[in-house]
């Protein structure tokens, strides 16, 4: 016989601080994970006040960092799988970790990029953010 847990995330056996620390890692890693996931499959296409060196899509905007055709979907790739793995982080916490080491040093060079190309503020602020 299976059974249910009513606590799925194991909250109940923690203590106050802890619950509240794991209750604001999964809420991170949910808004972290849906945030890359937005941007690369449903905006690449599309212009947006944080696209960098005014392009008004991903393949513009790596063009305008020097970056080769090839790395848009290489990164693509990686910042997708890196995405999900955080959300099955919830479920399987081994994973998180690595997913989230991976998210970081792809947004420190996100933020580089920027700063190569001179953009303004606005455009570090998503990747800025998330480095947080």
């Amino acid at each position: 016989m299976i059974a249910c847990s009513t606590d799925p995330f194991g909250l109940n056996h923690r203590n106050s601080s802890t619950k509240r620390m794991t209750v604001f890692q999964i809420t991170c890693q949910i808004i972290i994970s849906f945030g890359i996931l937005n941007v690369w499959l449903f905006r690449s296409k599309k212009a947006t006040p944080y696209r960098g060196s005014n392009t008004s899509n991903l393949k513009e905007e790596f063009a305008a960092y020097g970056l080769p055709p090839y790395a848009l979907w290489v990164i693509g790739t990686i910042k997708v799988s890196a995405a999900i793995a955080l959300l099955v982080g919830i479920f399987v916490p081994a994973v998180a970790q690595p997913a989230a080491i991976v998210i970081a040093v792809l947004m420190a060079s996100a933020v580089a990029m920027h700063a190569k190309v001179k953009d303004p503020v606005r455009c570090y602020l998503p990747a800025t953010a998330m480095l947080l």
